[in-house]
């Protein structure tokens, strides 16, 4: 699929977000009212800001409320319902801790609200039949470990963000297996998209159009395999095994953590790139592209 810019910034500083209130739901971060606001100000501004990107990707962003009318049977509807209760109940928790009251069960409910709205994010993709790389279990595990990962750093948990770096960078080598092996044997094939399989062996003719439109511009994307192996590599480095790496060998201050921060953070725009970039659509059959 071709990588909407909106969509990128929205599940990557979300992400972000709903992990660092993830993180001081659960206790982590210590210190005054001034700690607190610091904390909570970057919570809430990161997940506010992935949430304003997600309205460039609608079609009608004015009528954005529409989004949350559709939760017993749309992810994306859970979602929104979800988001808005993890912000509501981390700033109803986050105003008592500057206040100097910190409540652990309201800061476990916090938690929990922004887990699952990443969870949500991440079935949104995960439940799509129609991109056999996205639908697996390794989908959702990704997007939790990277929020968990880089709100750990944000968070100032290094021991946890290690396991976790650790644990998303192997998540995202056996989603790129699985998914490679998906794309090579596809459960759905030319001859069962058009159900002539019963006839032979067919072959694609001519394209559907003559001149591209709005499925070749969108849903059969294709990247070159050179770019995109190289874009793998660089997107695990800089979101995993540098900030692994570098955390393990050094003593982890300011300046050493908000580079750890800004390396995770530019690896995870580039893998995110990569995930949308080579998730193809099944309607590819009918261009010769799948």
């Amino acid at each position: 699929m071709h990588p909407a810019p909106s969509i990128i910034v929205f599940t990557v500083l979300s992400g972000l977000g709903f992990g660092l209130m993830a993180w001081l739901g659960a206790g982590a971060a210590h210190g005054g009212p001034l700690v607190a606001a610091a904390f909570a100000a970057l919570a809430l501004g990161l997940a506010g800001a992935g949430l304003l990107a997600s309205l460039l990707h609608l079609g009608q962003p004015r009528r954005f409320l529409r989004a949350f009318s559709q939760w017993r049977s749309s992810w994306l509807s859970r979602e929104a319902v979800l988001a808005v209760a993890a912000i509501s109940v981390f700033a109803a928790y986050a105003l008592l801790w500057i206040l100097g009251l910190r409540l652990a069960p309201l800061g476990a409910l916090a938690a929990a609200l922004a887990l699952a709205a990443v969870f949500c994010t991440a079935m949104i993709y995960a439940q799509m039949r129609t991109v056999p790389r996205w639908r697996s279990p390794l989908t959702p595990a990704i997007f939790l470990l990277s929020a968990l990962a880089g709100g750990a750093l944000l968070a100032d948990a290094i021991p946890a963000a290690q396991v976790l770096l650790a644990a998303l960078a192997l998540a995202q080598l056996a989603a790129w297996a699985r998914g490679d092996r998906a794309v090579a044997a596809p459960d759905t094939t030319l001859a069962s998209a058009t159900g002539l399989g019963g006839l032979g062996a067919p072959r694609l003719l001519a394209p559907p159009h003559t001149g591209p439109n709005y499925v070749t511009r969108e849903m059969v994307h294709v990247i070159g395999r050179r770019h995109a192996a190289r874009l793998r590599a660089a997107g695990l480095a800089l979101a995993a095994i540098l900030p692994l790496a570098v955390s393990v060998a050094l003593p982890v201050g300011h300046l050493v953590g908000a580079a750890l921060v800004l390396s995770h953070l530019a690896g995870m725009l580039v893998l995110r790139w990569i995930f949308f970039a080579e998730a193809e659509h099944v309607v590819g059959l009918y261009y010769g592209r799948l």
